[in-house]
């Protein structure tokens, strides 16, 4: 049986989208009913018909059953991840915490024992408008280049970025600057084990990782720009004290040598404090391992 071919849509958003694509995250996570309905409170009944709404509505069959054995087809394999992003996103806005500043987005969240995040979408004016060198530098390169990683326009500014490049419904950095603050924050024999991770592998909890990976997903769908200040709260290991990161984050979608879309990170230590719900003085508080010394190579 073809469980890609289209099925009749239903155009009606029923009242209950939100209970019916927790099902099917859940049954997607888990691949086993049982377990699905234990993990939701949920019934048997309950979760099937869940399922068999959002395929008349999406036209499409999510799961293909065989022997009582869930498997996710292609179509539900690429829903699962925008799914889980707008049940994360409903949820941070339920709480009071995804708003929008001036048309630009602000989300907080924090996360178990103590960790926490915030991210406040800035304009591309703030790149000129800033003190940052690299992050100008950055900009100017990606606008020279076309936005082709490889040019030669990137040279100056290829130690200090992460690149990621789309692999199925993930990210996977590929290329870690020896310079980037993040290799500041972790030490550059750290920071090159995390080439060949997940984007999502970057975060502390499934559900911040929706919330994180959200600017990425901007990007990649836009191949555009997109700058953020963020600051977390964040242990290196588990019995590590909590310790604050501070950044600028340009984002800038590129292109590989073979077309293929990819990201590239250039982060700076910021010196003015854009996050209206956060003291001004904590841009004070930022570790001196998170300068980065970026000069321009003649």
């Amino acid at each position: 049986m073809n469980t890609d071919a289209p099925l009749a849509r239903s155009t009606e958003v029923p009242a209950l989208l939100f209970e019916m694509m927790r099902s099917f995250t859940v049954l997607a996570k888990t691949l086993n009913l049982s377990v699905a309905v234990e993990e939701l409170g949920s019934t048997r009944q309950t979760v099937r018909r869940h399922i068999g709404q959002l395929e008349d509505a999406m036209g499409c069959k999510l799961f293909a059953v065989e022997q009582r054995r869930y498997t996710l087809t292609d179509q539900g394999a690429r829903a699962v991840g925008p799914a889980q992003w707008l049940l994360t996103k409903g949820g941070v806005w339920h709480q009071g915490n995804f708003q929008s500043i001036d048309g630009m987005s602000r989300i907080s969240y924090e996360g178990p024992a103590g960790a926490a995040f915030y991210q406040q979408q800035i304009p591309m004016s703030g790149v000129w408008s800033g003190k940052s060198d690299l992050l100008r530098a950055a900009l100017k390169a990606w606008t020279l280049s076309e936005g082709k990683l490889e040019s030669l326009y990137n040279k100056d500014i290829r130690p200090y970025i992460l690149a990621f490049r789309a692999a199925k419904d993930d990210l996977i950095c590929m290329e870690v600057g020896e310079k980037s603050l993040y290799s500041n924050w972790f030490g550059w024999a750290n920071a090159r084990s995390s080439v060949g991770r997940n984007l999502s592998e970057f975060a502390f909890t499934q559900e911040f990782s929706s919330i994180a990976d959200s600017s990425f997903r901007d990007v990649e769908a836009g191949q555009g720009v997109r700058l953020d200040q963020t600051a977390m709260w964040i242990r290196k290991n588990a019995d590590d004290p909590l310790e604050c990161l501070l950044y600028d984050r340009l984002l800038m979608g590129v292109q590989m040598p073979d077309g293929t879309p990819a990201i590239i990170s250039v982060c700076d230590r910021p010196t003015e404090m854009k996050i209206d719900a956060l003291d001004a003085n904590l841009i004070n508080e930022i570790p001196d391992k998170l300068w980065v010394d970026f000069r321009l190579t003649r």
